[in-house]
């Protein structure tokens, strides 16, 4: 190619160019002269959007870590040393299987005493009793006594001297008295049997807990302890005792989830919840079990607890999830973008600023529902097809006239006026 054709083709080029730019020019001027045109007429541009029906979008995503569904640590009721432990880690276990026996010297005398005074008891019970019927039997000939005297000294004046019946009442009167000491006596002695009976009774209940057994089914998952350890008595929150062993129930695991406060009051008993286990490579569908049914002024989060089955044992404590909330009325409904909504003081209410038929702005109080990610439910305060100004609104305020351009809210990160 010659010099010459070179230098025609650049040319060429050269003014393609400055065509191009001409005609981007004179369409930036026309849409500079359309916002120049509204402000000289004292309409501020406001991009709106209007109210439409539709879902709100993706369902929220929360991560979270199975735990058992029971996890405790075992102590023994009584001090002792292990004489036998069934168990270690990994073992399984049965509700009441015994995990380990402790061997307490001390507490077989305590309940050989025990009995000792229960049988010291019924014997002087047997003694008791003999005794009220001494009393009584004596009782009843000295009282005999008396009623023969004083009825022989009413027949005949003179018959019977006073002195003896007086003697013979005094006797009547000690008899009775004798009656009634015995028996008390008695009733003192059926008492410390009730007591003595009653010390058996708790030596005997302690000597059960030195066989230590599982509260629960589950798997053993620590063992603090070996034969011949010596175990405290755990009795009380404040001693430090060693527990024997740990077993936690994963038949049946939790995931607890943090649920915001935007749909904390949509969630119901029984609501599925699907998760992917990482570890696993795998969804699991689990159901909402329980939940707090207050708000952590904190976090502004509800504690909920969703249970999984676990029969066959794949799913692991511990494993990390990735749990899918979807709203339980995930529904066509009267929706409006974020942006366009001005929080009140709790997440129910809010205000817009919506755009007249005459373009004027007006405030409105909205109720609000559910909120997802990009819009949020409208339960009151507008209607299907209303336009509301998204945006800051520091520019605006009600009242005002403005220049409405309707944009695209399906788009993320900014939309194209229409």
């Amino acid at each position: 190619m010659s010099k010459k054709s070179k230098l025609v083709i650049a040319g060429l080029v050269f003014l393609g160019l400055i065509a191009l730019w001409a005609g981007w020019r004179h369409g930036k001027t026309e849409a500079d002269d359309t916002e120049h045109a509204d402000k000289a007429r004292g309409e501020i541009v406001a991009a709106v959007v209007k109210v439409s029906r539709g879902k709100l979008g993706a369902p929220l995503t929360l991560a979270g870590a199975f735990k058992p569904f029971q996890d405790v640590d075992v102590h023994a009721k009584v001090a002792g040393y292990i004489k036998k432990i069934y168990v270690d880690v990994g073992s399984r276990v049965t509700e009441g299987q015994t995990l380990a026996v402790l061997e307490v010297p001390e507490l077989a005398a305590e309940l050989a005493g025990a009995d000792a005074a229960v049988r010291r008891s019924k014997q002087e019970i047997l003694r008791s009793k003999g005794d009220v019927e001494r009393a009584k039997s004596a009782h009843v000939a000295t009282h005999a006594m008396y009623e023969r005297l004083q009825q022989a000294a009413q027949q005949k004046a003179g018959l019977v001297a006073q002195q003896e019946v007086d003697n013979a009442q005094a006797k009547d009167l000690e008899g009775e008295a004798q009656v009634s000491s015995a028996e008390a006596a008695l009733n003192a002695a059926q008492q410390a049997l009730e007591v003595a009976e009653a010390n058996a009774k708790q030596y005997v209940a302690l000597s059960e807990y030195t066989r230590i057994v599982a509260p629960f089914t589950g798997v053993v998952t620590i063992r603090y302890a070996d034969t011949g350890s010596l175990i405290a008595a755990g009795t009380a929150s404040s001693t430090q005792s060693t527990p024997v062993v740990r077993i936690a129930q994963i038949s049946v695991l939790r995931l607890v989830l943090p649920i915001p406060e935007s749909i904390a009051g949509e969630i119901r008993l029984n609501d599925p919840v699907k998760v992917h286990v990482q570890a696993l490579n795998a969804d699991y569908v689990g159901k909402v079990s329980r939940f707090a049914d207050s708000l952590d002024p904190q976090t502004r989060t509800m504690e909920t607890e969703v249970d999984f089955q676990n029969a066959d044992g794949r799913l692991l404590p511990g494993m990390y999830v990735q749990a899918v909330v979807a709203p339980p009325d995930n529904r066509d409904m009267l929706t409006v973008p974020l942006e366009a909504v001005e929080l009140g003081t709790n997440a129910s209410e809010g205000s817009v600023l919506v755009v007249n038929a005459r373009n004027v702005l007006e405030e409105r109080k909205v109720q609000l529902g559910l909120q997802g990610s990009m819009r949020v439910e409208v339960r009151g305060g507008l209607t299907d097809g209303e336009r509301v100004v998204v945006g800051s609104r520091n520019e605006f305020r009600s009242g005002m006239k403005v220049a409405p351009k309707e944009i695209d809210s399906s788009r993320p990160g900014g939309a194209e006026a229409k």
